[in-house]
């Protein structure tokens, strides 16, 4: 079968993948469309560290075709969105609803697919480059039939991530002011969470003035082609700022811009070295810096209640698919998403 393998030098599509038959407590997926996130193309630069060879892709839709012994949430034919939270369910922390923390769900890949013989590696518990995945039941969440493949793929990380990360982590409340640092695939969707949070003031900042147009869609009040004019709208600072772009210079920034009990929301993904400074006695203020792994959330229910908020017209999906490209085309899709050309490419199989 095809997929996007990297071998640790270059990522290419390959057409002699195998997968293994799903086992206890397992769903065996047909992928039919996979969104482009940064965070594949942070592999193949080195920005995250992982073993290869990897099949990649972790953003993705699809059709179960098989489900392992014990298995009963899901069943063949069902449409299905894929996490990449391949959590226990049974530990302390999944026990209190926060898988994100499942410490069986952190940095253990496992190698469902093999080649000539040989163990390929799964990225984020899912591979959603790949024509076929297998994955543990709890990662495939049945949404409605009626909604697109291509945009029910982005649930899976951009939306989980995003508006998980203003109503799960941050708790963006009726009213409160917004500033949201880049509008790729991840700021954008963070700033309709502020819509769908009713934050009263949202300001979408982004080096591309472009982007206005999109920003102001998904919810954006004011766009700004750089931080320095946030001061003008917001005096006293905001109550959140959402770092999306991982650089150290803009998280410094995102501190400097909060008010008084405000939060800056780290979101981007800085290489694994880098370090952010900041006025230590500003934060004495009851000012915060909150991390955020995948918008604390709990994929069973936050992917249901996502897809139901897109089908009352609340959660835009359909415009987050910039452009589609055929699984062959990943290299132009790559190019594009590097470029900026793109908020979210979507690669079909």
């Amino acid at each position: 079968m095809r997929g996007v393998l990297f071998d640790g030098k270059r990522a290419e599509v390959v057409d002699d993948l195998e997968v293994r038959e799903p086992g206890p407590g397992e769903v065996l997926v047909a992928v039919s469309a996979a969104g482009l996130c940064h965070s594949d193309l942070s592999v193949i630069d080195g920005t995250i560290p992982f073993p290869a060879p990897v099949v990649l892709g972790h953003e993705g839709a699809g059709v179960v075709e098989e489900v392992g012994a014990g298995v009963t949430h899901v069943a063949a034919g069902d449409h299905v969105a894929l996490s990449t939270l391949a959590n226990c369910g049974t530990c302390a922390e999944c026990d209190r609803g926060r898988p994100t923390m499942c410490r069986q769900a952190i940095g253990r890949p496992g190698r469902p697919f093999s080649r000539s013989g040989r163990p390929v590696y799964q990225f984020a518990s899912n591979s959603a480059f790949a024509e076929r995945t297998v994955v543990k039941a709890v990662q495939a969440v049945r949404i409605p039939k009626d909604i697109p493949l291509p945009s029910a793929a982005l649930i899976g990380c951009g939306v989980l991530t995003g508006v998980g990360a203003v109503l799960n982590r941050a708790r963006v409340d009726r009213g409160d002011s917004v500033v949201v640092i880049g509008t790729g695939g991840i700021g954008l969707n963070v700033l309709q969470g502020a819509r769908i949070a009713g934050a009263l003031r949202i300001v979408a900042v982004d080096a591309n003035p472009a982007k206005e147009e999109v920003a102001r869609r998904f919810g954006a009040t004011d766009f700004l082609t750089s931080a320095e004019g946030v001061r003008e709208l917001l005096p006293t600072g905001a109550d959140h700022v959402f770092e999306c772009v991982g650089r150290v210079e803009l998280i410094r920034q995102a501190v400097d811009l909060l008010d008084r009990h405000g939060q800056a929301v780290l979101l981007g993904v800085p290489p694994a070295t880098a370090e952010a400074s900041f006025r230590v006695s500003s934060l004495f203020l009851d000012k915060s810096i909150l991390g955020c792994r995948y918008g604390a959330s709990r994929p069973q229910r936050d992917i249901a209640l996502y897809a139901e908020l897109y089908r009352t017209g609340r959660l835009l999906l359909d415009e987050l698919v910039t452009r589609t490209y055929p699984v062959e085309d990943f290299a132009k899709a790559t190019a594009d998403a590097q470029a900026g050309r793109v908020a979210r490419g979507v690669l079909m199989f």
